[in-house]
């Protein structure tokens, strides 16, 4: 397992729920009225999507490609204001998994469904910039985000790290991260319960193992290869 590709938000990264929160923000701006039943059913597709391009998640809900990206530039304005005003952290572990990882030989990849400029807003306020040789968003491989494979399998192309796809491991806290390890045919598709999906979503979204944390995937590939 020579490529692993992890999750930012909810998998490595802490964000408090800034997610729904950025989101209110940016449908507020879109004349969705805060506490009325239209915000609350937008929000349940939102935290039911977590994971999903957020382009992607802004078409769904409004159904115009001027809205959505209306929406999603306001949203992630709203995202990198709290992004920028310290409300992110390192999961416990992550950048300690990250490292060993890293010393084992291992290329790591961050990947993400925010666009470019909010990846690289949480990057520099955790001081990632150059904890991982390379990190993609969905517009860097094609445009389409997960469930779709297409971020594990551009990390598959552009680094060269492994020369068959179930050597890849892929670790996420959402049923799309582990839709979009499976379909990339990756060997170890690993769900965190640190984020927005339970034990049971995971399992029935294909993971091949469910972990306390990120923390633990450095062992669990040991094992896996032993």
């Amino acid at each position: 397992m020579n490529l692993v590709v992890l999750d930012m938000a909810g998998t490595t990264v802490a964000d408090g729920g800034l997610v729904e929160q950025a989101f209110s923000a940016a449908a507020e701006r879109l004349g969705v009225e805060p506490g009325s039943a239209d915000h609350a059913e937008k929000l349940d597709y939102v935290r039911a999507t977590m994971g999903e391009s957020k382009i992607s998640v802004f078409r769904h809900l409004f159904g115009d490609e001027d809205l959505a990206r209306r929406a999603n530039t306001a949203f992630e304005e709203a995202y990198g204001e709290l992004v920028d005003g310290g409300r992110i952290a390192p999961l416990p572990g992550a950048r300690e998994a990250i490292e060993r990882l890293r010393s084992e030989g291992r290329t790591v990849v961050l990947t993400t469904g925010f666009a470019r400029v909010t990846q690289d807003a949480i990057l520099v306020a955790l001081g990632w910039q150059d904890l991982v040789p390379l990190t993609l968003c969905p517009a860097d491989a094609g445009g389409r985000g997960r469930p779709y494979p297409d971020m594990v399998l551009a990390a598959f192309l552009r680094t060269g790290a492994v020369d068959d796809v179930r050597r890849i491991a892929v670790a996420g806290d959402t049923s799309y991260d582990m839709l979009s390890g499976v379909r990339s045919g990756a060997g170890i598709v690993a769900g965190v319960l640190t984020g927005a999906h339970d034990r049971d979503q995971l399992a029935r979204h294909g993971a091949t193992h469910v972990l306390g944390s990120v923390a633990e995937l450095p062992d669990l590939i040991a094992r896996a290869e032993a």
